[in-house]
C-alpha cells in the first residue's frame, strides 16, 4: 500500500496567488511548486511572503532555464544558488524540463532537442554534470513539443535513453502527452505505457489551449479537461498515487474553483491508494544512486 506521504497535491505558487494562499488555513495544499529563478536571492515583501509560505508548505523546485539539451556550459552559479536553495528551505526535489531554451542568451521559450543517439549522450552527460552539483538526481519532465526536428527515434524511445543513460528520473506530465498525442496523432495511453514509469517521481497535469482541431497548445492557463483526468487515472494505475502538482500560470479563477480541481486530484489518489497501488516515496529522489 502507498503511504499517505506520496499521495499528496499542490499547486505552483505565482505572484498573483500569493495574497489567497496566504489566507488559507494549510490542510487544502500539500505543497507548493516554485522555479527557483524567481525566487533566489529575492528580498522584500516577495521575499518575506515566499519565506511564510515555505514554513507552511513544502517546497518543490521545477526549474525553467537550466537549458539542459545546449549547447552552453550548464550555468554553474545557477546551480550553486539553486543547491543553496534546497538546502535552505529543504526542499525534496528539483525537476527541469527536457528541452532547451538557449545558447547565445535566454530564448525564454522551451525547444524541442532532436531525437537523436548523440543527443541522448550530450544531455544525459549535463544532467550528470548538474547531478554532482547537486549531489542528487534529478528528474526531467516530458516535453510539449510543435516540431520534431532531426528525428531518428520516437520521443518515447528518446526519453527512455536519455532517463537510462543519465540515471535520472522521470517528472511525468499527463498534460503534455495529451497535447503532443493530438498534435502528433498518436495514441496517448499507449504513449504513456511506453515511458519509463519505473523513474516516475512527480506528476503534473494542467489545462490547454485548443487552437485548431489538430493543434493543442500547452499554456497552463485553463481547467483540466475530462480526457486528461483520465491519463492522470491510468498513470496512478501504472504509478501509483505520486505527488501531484496542478499548474496554473494565468487566468488565475478564485482559489475555491482551484481547490476543487486539487480536490479531484486527491479523490483521484485515494482511488488508487483503495486499490493497493504502490510506488516509491518522492524523497528517494534527494538520494543519488551508489
Amino acid at each position: 500500500m502507498t503511504s499517505e506521504s506520496s499521495a499528496q497535491a499542490g499547486l505552483g505558487l505565482r505572484r498573483g496567488l500569493m495574497p489567497e494562499l496566504k489566507s488559507l488555513a494549510g490542510s487544502e495544499l500539500d505543497f507548493l511548486e516554485v522555479a527557483p529563478e524567481n525566487w533566489v536571492h529575492i528580498g522584500g515583501r516577495y521575499g518575506r511572503s515566499f519565506r511564510e509560505l515555505a514554513e507552511r508548505y513544502p517546497i518543490y523546485l521545477h526549474g525553467l532555464s537550466l537549458n539542459i539539451g545546449g549547447f552552453a556550459p550548464l550555468n554553474k552559479e545557477l546551480l550553486t544558488d539553486i543547491k543553496q536553495f534546497m538546502a535552505d528551505f529543504n526542499c525534496p526535489l528539483y525537476s527541469e524540463h527536457l528541452t532547451y531554451c538557449g545558447d547565445e542568451g535566454q530564448l525564454y521559450d522551451l525547444l524541442p532537442i532532436p531525437f537523436t543517439e548523440e543527443a541522448v549522450y550530450h544531455v544525459a552527460e549535463r544532467v550528470k554534470q548538474v547531478q554532482d552539483v547537486l549531489g542528487q538526481r534529478i528528474l526531467l519532465e516530458n516535453a510539449s513539443y510543435y516540431a520534431a526536428p532531426a528525428q531518428a527515434m520516437s520521443e518515447s524511445e528518446f526519453i527512455n535513453a536519455v532517463l537510462a543513460e543519465a540515471d535520472c528520473d522521470l517528472l511525468l506530465d499527463v498534460n503534455n502527452i495529451f497535447v503532443n498525442s493530438v498534435n502528433n496523432r498518436y495514441d496517448p495511453v499507449q504513449f504513456l505505457h511506453s515511458l519509463p514509469l519505473a523513474r516516475a517521481r512527480y506528476i503534473h497535469i494542467a489545462g490547454h489551449f485548443d487552437e485548431a482541431e489538430d493543434l493543442r497548445v500547452d499554456t497552463h492557463g485553463a481547467d483540466v479537461i475530462d480526457p486528461v483526468w483520465a491519463l492522470l487515472d491510468e498513470a496512478y494505475r501504472l504509478c501509483g498515487p505520486l505527488p501531484t502538482l496542478l499548474e496554473r500560470d494565468f487566468n488565475f479563477p478564485p482559489m475555491a474553483e482551484l481547490l476543487l480541481e486539487i480536490g479531484q486530484i486527491r479523490r483521484a489518489q485515494a482511488h488508487a491508494n483503495s486499490q493497493g497501488i504502490s510506488h516509491f516515496s518522492p524523497l528517494n529522489a534527494r538520494k543519488r544512486a551508489g
